[in-house]
């Protein structure tokens, strides 16, 4: 035999040997007779996809193997146990089986932490298991028409008091799962499911294990930070759908977790702001809430976190301002009379106010401010959709910065600024006086309305309502006059003539107002020198306490 045979042989194969239980392929396409039955393949337990009993099946249903049928039944059992129901359409049949799911994971899991309370590694499987069935009910959340349903079942008990869950993951879930099934949206629509839903919570006391669970959670670590925006989330849902859970939330350590996370030195996100959005909710909502604030020392939190802007003003921001040409650029906004013309002129009044707005207001006068800013003093644009400022705020910003100016400008370009007031025949300053008269009005008719409430003990609300009212405009304007007419002898005897024209049509008001305006004049010009140079103020008399106050507050001068 040569070697391409040896190669190319090949033993005989020995037919293998078929066994009782072997499925016979050729039998199994031949009929059924009655000497020789057709033989029944192996089913599969593999649940859920149970084998189909058709008529074949029926007809050979008396070959099974003797425990069989307790085999299938068995694995029905394992299979709810263990695996996942089929929620693609999620009814009534489908909750209770999922919910059923969920009571049996949750317990398991309880039993595997008291039992391995020292190994994770025994219990960390359950949890695994617990988690993705608290993800697949989400589910519920698409169809609101059965939470009636989920609540008769009893879960929401289950579901709260994995809030407390060791596993701060569990918790984090849970929350999640709490702000998808309060959503606004879903709750609109199926009223009945809301309110089923939401008195169970309540009746839970779900605020009180909210803010239990918030106390708990750490922001620095991304999903427990989620956690907490989520858990704001669902108390805002709540409180839009039930007003009463703002009074609720507060009482249960909503307000007092909020007060203590915005004075928490943390860098400023997304959750710290909605805080802030939660907190106005709850104060809006109920004025017992606004008393536990001040209870809670709340005021005094707020305003340690307004005094985080002040920064935003310093004299190193005004001077990056200023080297940013921020002036000119504001300038230009306010001549094209468009929108930005609101913003501008804020920007303006912050930038100039103040001794740090020294440069600023120096630097107006240079590239030609006073064209801009004097046409807007002399008319108030017309309040429209492009000019959302009022009047009387328009003209405050208005007087505010041409003040500022008075007060910080050198010689140079305070000399520029005063003769304004002398061009067209003193325009400027019959344009003042008409401020000034304007303002006088609404402050004495808010002195009117004050009388009559009698309220003479809240001092400080009474003068913050003259200030809103007017007073603060009134201050502003008379600080012009004022000096304005201490430079100027022919501006002097000008608003002099304004104040006896008026005079002769109000005699009564002439002796009180005018001698004293024209006393504060007369101080003003005798020593001019030294108030300009020490900053300080007037010994103004009775009528015009309010006046001296406003000077001391708003331009930081010393009493002498």
């Amino acid at each position: 035999m040569d070697i391409g045979e040896l190669l190319a042989y090949k033993p005989e194969q020995t037919p293998k040997r078929k066994g009782d239980d072997d499925p016979d392929d050729d039998d199994a396409t031949e009929p059924a007779t009655p000497e020789r039955p057709s033989k029944l393949k192996k089913t599969s337990h593999n649940i859920p996809n149970t084998p189909s009993r058709d008529a074949n099946d029926q007809a050979g249903e008396s070959f099974r193997s003797p425990g069989q049928a307790e085999i299938e039944k068995l694995n029905i059992m394992r299979y709810v146990e263990t695996e996942a129901a089929d929620v693609d359409v999620l009814n009534d049949a489908g909750l209770r089986k999922l919910v059923l799911i969920f009571e049996k994971r949750v317990l398991r899991n309880q039993e595997m932490r008291i039992k391995f309370p020292e190994n994770p590694e025994k219990f960390m499987e359950t949890e695994l298991e617990l988690h993705e069935v608290l993800q697949q009910l989400h589910a519920i959340a698409t169809v609101p028409d059965l939470y009636p349903l989920f609540v008769e079942l009893n879960a929401v008990p289950s579901l709260l008091e994995l809030l407390a869950h060791p596993n701060s993951d569990i918790s984090v879930t849970v929350c999640d799962l709490l702000q998808e099934l309060t959503d606004v949206d879903i709750l609109h629509e199926s009223i009945e499911g809301a309110e089923v839903l939401i008195e169970a919570l309540r009746k839970q006391q779900v605020c009180a294990l909210l803010v239990q669970n918030l106390d708990r959670l750490d922001e620095t670590e991304k999903e427990e930070a989620k956690g907490v925006h989520d858990t704001l989330a669902v108390f805002e849902n709540l409180m839009e759908i039930k007003s009463e859970v703002c009074v609720e939330a507060a009482n249960q350590g909503l307000m007092q977790w909020i007060l203590k996370r915005l004075k928490a030195k943390l860098p400023f996100d997304a959750n710290k702001l909605y805080c802030s959005e939660i907190l106005s909710i709850l104060i809006q909502e109920s004025k017992e809430n606004r008393l536990l604030l001040g209870t809670l020392d709340g005021i005094d939190v707020l305003l340690q976190q307004l005094a985080v802007y002040k920064p935003l003003m310093s004299a190193e921001n005004r001077e990056k301002f200023l080297k940013g040409e921020g002036l000119q650029l504001m300038n230009l906004m306010l001549r094209e009379k468009k929108l930005s013309r609101n913003g501008s002129l804020k920007v303006l009044d912050y930038a100039m106010s103040g001794p740090d707005g020294k440069d600023n207001c120096n630097k107006f006068v240079e590239i030609l401010g006073l064209r801009t800013i004097f046409p807007l003093f002399m008319k108030t644009p017309k309040r429209n959709k492009k000019r959302l400022l009022g009047t009387d705020e328009y003209e405050e910003h208005v007087c505010s910065i041409i003040a500022s100016m008075l007060r910080n400008c050198k010689s140079g370009q305070r000399q520029r600024l005063l003769a304004k007031f002398t061009e067209n025949d003193f325009e400027k300053v019959e344009r003042l006086m008409e401020f000034h008269l304007k303002y006088l009005t609404k402050v004495e008719a808010i002195d009117e309305k004050l009388e009559e409430n009698d309220d003479a003990e809240d001092s400080d609300a009474n003068y913050l309502t003259r200030l809103s009212g007017g007073l603060f405009t009134l201050q502003l304007v008379d600080y012009i006059i004022l000096e304005i007419c201490a430079t100027n002898e022919a501006v002097k005897q000008r608003i002099l003539k304004i104040l006896n024209m008026r005079g002769a049509r109000d005699e009564s008001h002439q002796t009180n107002y005018a001698g004293n305006t024209l006393e504060i004049w007369e101080m003003q010009v005798t020593r001019n020198g030294e108030i300009r140079k020490k900053h300080t103020s007037f010994n103004l008399s009775t009528d015009f306490n309010e006046l001296q106050f406003g000077l001391l507050g708003r331009f930081r001068m010393k009493p002498l």
